[in-house]
């Protein structure tokens, strides 16, 4: 376990200070345990009459600051993570590392006393979140999208930001605007949709790449479907360079293929394991996939008080940098799942498309359409995609029968099957 150390002299050599890191590294442990020991039983007392109170009061640690036991602000990194312990009153026990291993964080945590502790989402969050937190310890994960980020610091380290998530879910834990990370199951079910969509998009850049060799010879491939490519190619690619392009046609068939046993386990889980996908299927435009990467990104319709906050989640509203009476027109911000939003773009793009009904979804994109303007169909379908991820939650937590034009009262599936 590596160690930073502030009282190395600098008149020290080099090859003195890299001995004296690695004697850190080996009695790292040593050093966690004479601490752990110290403070164990003082902070063990106070967090259970602390957790006796707030259990009176119904309230969360995450919506107080943290003042009775020990804070921790964790900086993850891919090999290592750094970190920093803050005491009751705030003063700095000790920083160092530890490796981003499962059983490196284990044994780190395990001998720690119960602690509040700040990570920021990443690729790892999701795993040592639930590693922690099985530990007893309470765990805020920041969204650093959100936090006032480092552009206005001069001086900027893993170290310096491990130090100051640990002030701010210390004193200001509303700050680190907070998020909860799905769970084990969902997570994994999400991925078999994941999976898809990288394929989709190897596919695609596959068939571009035929495509554009194609032209430097003088043809041309016809338009056809992205399943068909491969057959459909091979007799207008020139003679010269098909033998060349071949290996290119065999991948994208293969790719097809596995695109399409991934969309019959999408369509499986939809039906079996995850049946609230039929609610959201109703609207035309809506398939297999789109519906149960809704349910699986918002995991409960019970996330959202309101189903036009779904909007803001998934980064389809305006961004806003409002200053006086200055009020600049930006794009959408973007946040939120990128997968999800590119998904409901495209059941967008359907809706407003030849093939689209007649439906209140249309009208309104068709409306914002006729305004005119360069990207007037492209501001329509960021629109009606707004709407349909709204109208998409209605339905989910009230399981309203759609009615595409507005016609008739709402009533629930089951109301609607015993009619």
């Amino acid at each position: 376990m590596k160690k930073h150390s502030n009282s190395v002299k600098k008149s020290e050599s080099p090859m003195k200070r890299r001995n004296s890191r690695a004697e850190e590294r080996r009695d790292s442990s040593e050093v966690m345990a004479e601490l752990v020991s110290q403070l164990r039983q003082q902070l063990e007392v106070k967090s259970v009459a602390v957790a006796e109170a707030e259990a009176v009061r119904g309230e969360g640690d995450a919506i107080r600051p943290n003042l009775d036991r020990l804070t921790v602000g964790v900086d993850l990194g891919d090999q290592w993570s750094n970190y920093c312990i803050l005491g009751l009153g705030g003063e700095t026990l000790r920083e160092g590392q530890f490796r981003t291993r499962r059983q490196e964080v284990g044994e780190f945590f395990q001998g720690l006393a119960i602690s509040r502790v700040v990570i920021e989402v990443g690729t790892h969050s999701a795993w040592i979140r639930e590693l922690i937190a099985g530990l007893g310890h309470e765990v805020l994960v920041a969204n650093a999208q959100r936090m006032e980020g480092s552009r206005r610091r001069r001086r900027k380290n893993d170290r310096i930001d491990a130090a100051k998530l640990a002030r701010l879910g210390r004193v200001d834990p509303k700050s680190l605007y907070p998020i909860q990370h799905r769970s084990t199951e969902v997570r994994e079910d999400l991925l078999v949709i994941r999976v898809r969509d990288s394929l989709v998009e190897s596919r695609t850049k596959l068939i571009s790449t035929v495509r554009g060799m194609v032209k430097t010879m003088g043809a041309r491939v016809q338009g056809c479907s992205s399943v068909s490519f491969s057959e459909k190619a091979v007799d207008q690619i020139p003679h010269e360079v098909r033998e060349t392009l071949q290996p290119l046609l065999r991948l994208i068939q293969t790719l097809s293929e596995e695109i399409k046993s991934y969309e019959k386990r999408i369509e499986k889980l939809g039906s079996e394991k995850y049946m609230d996908t039929k609610l959201l299927r109703q609207v035309n435009g809506v398939g297999p996939v789109t519906s149960l990467a809704y349910v699986l990104t918002l995991e409960t319709p019970q996330r959202f008080k309101r189903s036009r906050d779904v909007g803001p989640y998934l980064g389809l509203v305006p961004q806003q940098e409002d200053s006086g009476d200055s009020q600049p027109q930006l794009g959408i911000s973007k946040a939120g799942d990128r997968m999800l939003r590119k998904l409901l773009v495209g059941s967008a793009h359907y809706i407003l498309g030849p093939f689209g009904p007649d439906t209140d979804l249309r009208r309104f994109g068709m409306k914002l359409c006729q305004r005119g303007g360069k990207n007037a169909k492209k501001r329509a379908s960021v629109a009606v995609a707004r709407k349909l991820a709204v109208l998409l939650h209605r339905l989910w937590s009230s399981g309203e029968v759609y009615e595409p034009l507005g016609h008739g009262t709402p009533k629930t599936i089951t109301e609607s099957a015993a009619a």
